[in-house]
């Protein structure tokens, strides 16, 4: 080649790479939120009939189609976006006239084969012929069982041959329209795995130079919050530094962009938009022509007679619930459909003989296709079946955003989708600057902002990240108040306490979570973990061990305590306390003094007692601070008590009740005389009413004595003594019958003085009441 000729193919390539350049769009303003959710501007100037160009991956076409917004700012219109499709991969190969799934084995697409015209050769034997199929066979010899697979060959002069398939045999296909196909289920399968890059096209259309606005979202990585805390010499007070590390992976750079950071997640999903998608349709038959010849044919009862079953799990073996499942042959008539049980089992019945496609689909997972499912009436079938979950972007960025002093707001999603100074008319655009890259080490301050319940970091100054480049973004330095403690909690299972910091986030700025190291006298001194950190809030983050500390906790006995007495309505409420002692002990071996933060577990319906308070409590634990000297011990005694109550009848109370109240010291003199009162009267009754009883005893006495009396009258009749004896027996029932009335007189006197004991003793319950604090 001329060194003119190739000066001109250089100079070529060269304008039509300026051209491609020329059209792209650039990147001017990016949003990335804590759930992996990118938010994108890109501004860029367009003229007359102009066409851009934005290239994507599939992984991220899915969510620009459907949170793509395109503004021609000038007067001009968009009158189109196109981006390059591709069918899926099965409905591809379904459209081959090969049977043969993506995965298929030696076996499958020899059987997919049957029909065509092949060379098989063994060592010295050739043979060419039609291939009949291929069956999968047991061979056993010696007593043990080999699984083989049998090719069988109908060869060109009417011989059936059949050969192993063995990694000796060959096959040749003689047929060049199956090697075409072939080939072309190879160029699928391998084209599945390339990269595939998707390019969308804007066409615009207007009147010379207009400003173009392209907004979307796509799937990003997370950006991570890191810090360090510097304590000691280099810092007259303790310093935060942190930095947010940013990944650019979405295939072109981020030139001279306006960066924000949110600590948020927008509600979002994932759709499959970029895919062709094909609607099952049912497949009706071709009407016969009628036959006149008289027939009668019976109706089917059951269109086959296999069975497939198996089992639907996620990627973790977990079995999915509901799961659709559908059989097709295959021209694509559904065969059967089920749903899978709660283990995820499914069972598809009475499918004909034959090779099937398989579709399985679930909520929240993609459609799996499996091509090729042979099924038989000899055993039945079994396949089981794993299904992908699908991505999920995030939530939603709920409440209204505030305003930052540009005028920007985020969250509400009233202004997302316009560029700073965009349509206002007051111009400024977006992203403009010197830009330049991170990694000098200049440091770049960053604006913070609330979003609600969110918080958002924006730098000043745009930045430049290359793709495929990752940078730390500098989003806070300032002082922070800072206590150097150490934290003992006995339940943590730690053996000794932690060297801590209490933080007092006086930054101003919400701190986002994130891992921090500890920098002490310019030495590596731990690191940890903090949530995100509110301003003006207190926060205890620990990050080494405290080799300089013993600690140990006791538990002392507990003890009842009666605290108040009361008497109300015919009963008594005791209110009891059950106390808890723990000592905490703690010594320094150090040569400087220790302040420790001892943590108690918040339990419930315990309340504290003594002089002991903790200078703060969380949801699970009280934090007491202990000073504890160099060299020297010291202890930490928390008492807690928990109440109880006790109630009792006061009608039912007996002396041996009061007694034990005496002892127990759980009532005072004043309630004691009280219910001795009671018990008076309650003697009293018992007294009338033991009375009573042997008014009642010796009438039924006398009631019985009569008896006997009036049976021997009886037996007297026409004896000689009957007259003596009569007159002795009835002058015995007189005087019985004066007794009995005076018995019975004296039985309802006192019944009566009973009733009326009985009603003084219910007044006397009734009137009695006191509440009474006992003394400790």
């Amino acid at each position: 080649m001329s060194p003119i000729r190739f000066l001109s193919c250089v100079s070529l390539v060269a304008l039509c790479a300026a051209a491609q350049d020329a059209n792209k769009l650039p990147i001017k303003r990016v949003v990335l939120y804590k759930n992996g959710v990118g938010y994108f501007e890109h501004v860029g100037k367009v003229r007359d009939k102009q066409d851009v160009t934005i290239p994507f991956t599939s992984g991220q076409l899915n969510d620009v189609l459907k949170s793509l917004t395109v503004l021609d700012l000038d007067g001009g219109r968009i009158t189109g976006v196109e981006y390059g499709s591709s069918a899926p991969v099965d409905r591809q190969l379904g459209d081959l006239r090969l049977p043969i799934g993506e995965k298929s084995t030696l076996t499958g697409i020899l059987g997919a084969m049957r029909g065509a015209r092949v060379e098989i050769r063994s060592g010295n034997t050739a043979v060419t012929g039609r291939l009949l199929g291929v069956e999968h066979k047991t061979r056993v010899a010696a007593g043990a069982s080999q699984e083989i697979d049998v090719a069988s060959v109908i060869t060109d002069s009417g011989e059936l041959r059949t050969f192993e398939v063995t990694p000796a045999v060959s096959v040749k296909l003689l047929d060049r329209g199956l090697t075409t196909q072939v080939g072309r289920f190879l160029d699928i399968v391998a084209g599945g795995r390339e990269a595939d890059v998707r390019r969308m096209t804007i066409s615009t259309e207007g009147a010379g130079e207009r400003s173009l606005f392209v907004s979307y979202i796509s799937e990003v990585p997370v950006w991570k919050s890191t810090y360090r805390i510097v304590l000691g010499s280099k810092a007259k007070a303790p310093l935060l530094q942190g930095w947010a590390i940013v990944d650019n992976v979405v295939g072109q750079d981020w030139e001279n962009v306006q960066l924000s950071l949110v600590a948020g997640a927008p509600q979002s999903f994932v759709q499959n938009l970029s895919q062709p998608y094909y609607a099952r349709r049912p497949v009706i038959g071709l009407p016969e022509s009628a036959n006149f010849s008289p027939q009668t044919h019976e109706a089917t009862l059951i269109p086959g007679s296999t069975r497939l079953t198996g089992r639907v799990t996620d990627p973790a073996g977990v079995g999915v619930a509901g799961a659709i499942v559908k059989a097709y042959d295959s021209s694509g008539a559904l065969l059967g459909e089920t749903q899978a049980d709660g283990s995820g089992a499914y069972s598809l019945e009475n499918l004909p003989e034959g090779s099937h496609r398989l579709e399985v689909e679930a909520p929240g997972f993609s459609r799996s296709t499996i091509n090729g499912v042979a099924v038989s009436a000899a055993s039945a079938g079994q396949r089981d079946v794993r299904l992908q979950q699908t991505a999920v972007d995030a939530l939603a960025v709920n409440g209204r955003v505030s305003t930052t002093g540009n005028g920007r707001s985020l969250g509400s999603g009233a202004a997302l989708g316009l560029p700073a100074g965009v349509g206002s008319g007051r111009g400024g655009g977006v992203g403009t600057g010197s830009g330049g890259g991170i990694g000098g080490g200049a440091y770049r301050p960053t604006t913070a902002q609330e979003l609600g319940d969110l918080f958002e970091y924006k730098l000043k100054d745009p930045i430049t990240i290359g793709k495929n480049r990752s940078a730390m973004v500098p989003i806070v330095q300032s002082p922070i108040t800072a206590e150097k403690v150490s934290i003992w909690n006995d339940q943590n299972g730690l053996p000794r306490p932690q060297r801590a910091l209490w933080l007092t986030n006086s930054t101003g700025l919400t701190l986002d979570g994130g891992s921090f190291s500890v920098m002490e006298d310019e030495t590596f001194a731990g690191e940890g973990i903090f949530e995100p950190i509110r301003p003006a809030e207190k926060r205890l983050v620990s990050y080494a061990t405290d080799l300089a500390l013993n600690a140990t906790s006791k538990l002392g006995s507990s003890q009842e305590r009666f605290t108040r007495v009361r008497i109300t309505r015919g009963t008594m409420t005791q209110d009891t306390e059950i106390r808890e002692r723990r000592t905490y002990t703690i010594r320094n071996e150090d040569t400087s003094p220790r302040i420790v933060i001892v943590e108690h577990p918040v339990r419930r319906g315990y309340e504290l007692r003594g002089d002991v308070k903790p200078v703060e409590t969380t949801v699970d634990w009280m934090r007491f601070r202990l000073p504890v000297e160099s060299k020297q011990t010291a202890s930490l005694v928390v008492e807690e008590a928990r109440s109880q109550t006790h109630s009792f009848v006061l009608s039912n109370l007996n002396s041996q009740n009061v007694e034990l109240f005496v002892r127990q010291k759980s009532i005072d003199k004043t309630l004691e005389d009280a219910l001795r009162k009671v018990l008076a009267q309650k003697t009293v009754i018992q007294e009338l009413s033991e009375k009573k009883n042997s008014r009642e005893a010796g009438m039924t006495k006398i009631f019985d004595d009569q008896q006997r009396l009036r049976e021997n009258m009886k037996a007297l009749k026409g004896s000689v003594e009957e007259k003596a004896l009569l007159q002795r027996y009835t002058q015995q029932l007189n005087e019985q019958e004066t007794q009995l009335a005076a018995l019975r007189k004296e039985s309802d006197d006192l019944a009566a003085q009973a009733v009326s004991a009985q009603s003084a003793l219910d007044q006397t319950i009734q009137d009695l009441s006191f509440d009474v604090t006992l003394a400790q």
